[in-house]
């Protein structure tokens, strides 16, 4: 096995944490060298550090916005990104086909199998999986810790609900190989899934030198609870108020407000906000075969 660096975010899951973190500290041993995280934002400052010391597998161990930490990190270099999904979600883990087992996933680290796909950016941000403007960055944005602690995933609905409420913002849409739309809230994916198990995405590939773009018009009550359930049952793209293209290069944009943009489920800035991409340009180690949720 390469020279390996495991950056362990111990937050993640957080009431599972000891127990998964002394898993990790077994499967490593003296095999690798593990990097502990304190605070929000070290994942990245440790990625390159490990970069520094001649590390050339750098691992991701827990949830998506450590991956998008590290991957921000290793970004242009050589180095490899391994996973041990210990998140919530882990739509990226489950986008490459790994399994949920620390063990399992560990020994796909060991076999060294590699994958080159494409690395996304938003204004020059990168990300792996997905990026929204509109609805879900608002949500993300305002949902605090406490109300999470409380309600658990019902406090992402809690605050949806909120923000339904308000004028929606009236984004522009504006990609190099498709016509200009109007819309309330984006989705820009790398790969086919989001929010977990949903293929939001339904043509995106990881590795295919495209975004696939999904454009809601509206944003009331009623089209929320109506894009909700056709995401689960996969009906969503029928709907005559969603857009779906794929594209090379894409603006977003909003004339009268400054409308968050998540990426990897954290918030990175506001419109206006381009997006592009390295074509297979992250390498990252996965089964041999890629299970297709």
């Amino acid at each position: 096995m390469r020279k390996t660096a495991i950056i362990l975010n111990p937050a993640a899951r957080s009431e599972r944490a000891s127990h998964l973190c002394a898993e990790i500290d077994a499967l490593a041993a003296t095999s690798a060298k593990i990097f502990r995280t304190t605070r929000r934002g070290q994942a990245r400052a440790l990625a390159e550090q490990a970069l520094n010391e001649g590390f050339e597998q750098i691992v991701a161990a827990g949830g998506d916005g450590t991956i998008n930490e590290i991957v921000n990190g290793i970004a242009g270099s050589d180095a490899t990104l391994g996973l041990l999904p210990m998140g919530t979600m882990n739509v990226f883990a489950t986008e490459l086909g790994l399994s949920r087992n620390l063990r399992e996933c560990w020994e796909v680290i060991r076999a060294g199998t590699e994958r080159e796909i494409d690395l996304p950016l938003a204004n020059g941000h990168a990300f792996v999986q997905l990026a929204g403007v509109g609805l879900d960055a608002q949500v993300v944005q305002e949902t605090s810790w406490t109300s999470k602690k409380t309600f658990g995933p019902l406090s992402y609905l809690i605050s949806a609900a909120q923000i339904a409420a308000r004028k929606p913002p009236r984004l522009i849409v504006e990609p190099t190989d498709a016509p200009s739309s109007e819309g309330s809230f984006v989705l820009i994916g790398n790969g086919r899934l989001y929010g977990g198990p949903f293929p939001v995405f339904t043509d995106a590939r990881i590795d295919d030198g495209l975004l696939d773009v999904v454009v809601f018009k509206n944003l009331g009550y009623l089209d929320i609870a109506r894009y909700l359930h056709g995401i689960a049952f996969g009906s969503h793209l029928r709907l005559r108020d969603v857009d779906y293209f794929r594209t090379e290069r894409l603006t977003v944009s909003c004339e009268d407000a400054a409308v968050p943009v998540e990426v990897d489920g954290e918030v990175m800035g506001s419109v206006p906000v381009n997006f592009y991409f390295h074509p297979k340009r992250l390498r990252v180690l996965a089964p041999k075969k890629i299970l297709r949720p």
